[in-house]
């Protein structure tokens, strides 16, 4: 079947085309559902002229929609937002939080430094 090297490089470029191809017509098909703005039969007719004639039907969605494609990628990706930073919740009375630290500073269970450090997260929020 593959009687040299060019045949098989040949056959790992299309295998590479088509895997790319794929690719993309699963993006255009996510990208369809997630557009809000695109109404139910809008979505349908893109998927139905996706299957008919894929090729062409992905390069023009490509062509006709592909800013919009990717502003609602950068969208998505914007949309969560986490932070690295460790924030305890704040105490809901800073004032109870200082007297159970006094009572316990003054029963000998934290040192001098604890209760300092307690009453600073409960004044400001933070160690």
């Amino acid at each position: 079947m593959f009687e040299s090297l060019w045949d098989w490089f040949w056959l790992m470029i299309w295998i590479f085309i088509e895997i790319a191809y794929l690719f993309a017509i699963i993006w255009i098909i996510i990208d369809v559902f997630r557009d809000h703005s695109l109404g139910g039969w809008g979505k349908a007719g893109w998927l139905l002229f996706l299957i008919v004639v894929p090729v062409i039907a992905g390069l023009v969605y490509l062509i006709a929609r592909g800013q919009g494609m990717a502003e609602r990628s950068q969208s998505r990706r914007s949309a969560v937002y986490e932070d690295d930073d460790y924030r305890p919740r704040p105490a809901a009375n800073p004032t109870e939080e200082i007297a159970k630290a006094q009572e316990l500073l003054s029963s000998g269970v934290i040192t001098q430094g604890e209760f300092e450090a307690i009453k600073s997260k409960a004044l400001t929020g933070r160690y």
